[in-house]
């Protein structure tokens, strides 16, 4: 099982990650408040702003405060490896 990164020595396993996107569109900040009523949000982000938003396969929201484009290079590397 590979692990990805999402600051703060926080791991989330590559296989479970659905998207990561940016959180400053409406949808996304609309998601992240549905799931934060509905119990399902991990906040990773360590009282920082959030960078980035993942979306996983059971339906959790995880917040991270590290940039959406360097998980995604990390996500990629973890694939590449995987080839490799």
């Amino acid at each position: 099982m590979k692990l990805l990164n999402i600051g703060f020595g926080n791991v989330v396993a590559t296989s479970r990650i659905v998207c990561i996107t940016s959180p400053e569109s409406s949808p996304m900040k609309r998601m992240k408040e549905q799931s934060r009523k509905e119990g399902r949000l991990i906040d990773a982000t360590y009282g920082r702003k959030t960078r980035a938003i993942i979306v996983t396969d059971s339906n959790h929201i995880i917040l991270s405060s590290v940039q959406s484009e360097t998980m995604a290079e990390r996500w990629q590397e973890s694939f590449e490896e995987n080839k490799g």
